[in-house]
Formats: structure tokens, sequence, C-alpha cells
């Protein structure tokens, strides 16, 4: 059982441990240095590689604990929500997150790191953000038809691959560790 199927996320207890996970993830962001805007676009000038290695090892690190997990019986990986693919909005939204990334040098996410910590570029990125959501909402009778284009419904790695889920987690811890030892050996070194 999860908090969600116990309806504890809709409690003050659940509130409560939602904001703790949050202010320690965002924490833990910062700590490693995603608070700053020029440490995230940097990945994109193949200048620090921080970010990619930090994201690579929570992945990794997540897929190893659920199959674990799964085979230990204390979690049920197919109560896991899992939207469905449309390869259409899914793309264009990449494409639009990625120029909004490379442009503003912040994510979601990371944006609200940046501005707990002041960073005014991230206040202005967030309300940029708002301000795209407002004209999403507002062009949303025009785009809804593209909604659906290129669903392929729910489709998960090991399925897609027809491999078990134990062996995806391994080829991800695989391709984390030659990642890690492409940019040890090739990545510029930073200057201290």
């Amino acid at each position: 059982m999860n908090l969600f199927d116990q309806g504890l996320l809709e409690s003050p207890l659940g509130w409560l441990v939602a904001g703790l996970v949050g202010l320690a993830f965002g924490f833990w962001l910062e700590r490693a240095g995603f608070g700053s805007s020029r440490k995230l676009a940097a990945i994109f000038y193949f200048r620090d590689f921080a970010v990619v290695q930090v994201m690579f090892t929570a992945v990794a690190t997540a897929a190893i604990g659920l199959v674990a997990l799964d085979v230990a019986g204390l979690f049920d990986a197919a109560s896991v929500y899992r939207m469905e693919t449309m390869l259409g909005p899914q793309i264009i939204g990449g494409l639009l997150f990625g120029v909004g990334f490379v442009t503003g040098g912040w994510c979601p996410g990371t944006s609200l790191v940046g501005a707990a910590s002041g960073k005014i570029d991230a206040i202005a990125f967030i309300l940029a953000t708002l301000a795209g959501s407002l004209v999403y909402a507002a062009y949303w009778p025009q785009l809804a038809p593209l909604q659906n284009v290129g669903a392929c419904g729910v489709v998960t790695l090991p399925e897609l691959l027809h491999l078990s889920p134990g062996v995806v987690a391994a080829i991800v811890v695989a391709a984390a560790l030659v990642m890690f030892t492409a940019i040890q050996r090739f990545a510029p070194r930073r200057q201290q």
C-alpha cells in the first residue's frame, strides 16, 4: 500500500510529508549547485556535467531501488500511475522545455530552488512559465485536436524492449557507469 491508496495524500499528514520531501529535495538540489542557472546551462555548452551525473545517478538509484523493493514484495510496481505515451505532444513539449531550459537556464523545479535562494532570473523564469501556461490555456481549444497525435497507450521501457525490469535497471546502471567514465576521461576539468 502507498500513501495514495490509503488516502493519506489529501490529509494533513500527507501535506506535511509532501512538504518535507519537497524541502529536502530543494535543499539537496541547492547543495548540488542546481540553484545556479549558469551551472544548469553549462551542460548545454559542454562545460560542466554535474547536472547529467546527478540526474543519471537519481534514475539509476530509483531503478535499482524500485526493482529491489518489487522483488522483496514491499512495492507493487503495477500500482504506480503511468501516463499514456502521446508522441506528438510529448515531443513538442520536450522541445519547448529544452528551448526554455537553454534560454532561461532553469527548469521548473530548479527555478523554485533558485527563487528560494533569491535569484531574480529564477523568479523571472517562473513568471514566464506561468505566462506561457496561461497562453497555452487560452489556445487550448485550437490545440486540443493535437492532444492524441501519436497515441501509443501506456508503454514502459521493459515492455518496449521485451526485457524484465531488472534487466532494464541493469542496463541503466551500466549506461550510467559508461557515461560517468567518459565524463571523467573526456570532460573538461573545472578550475578550482
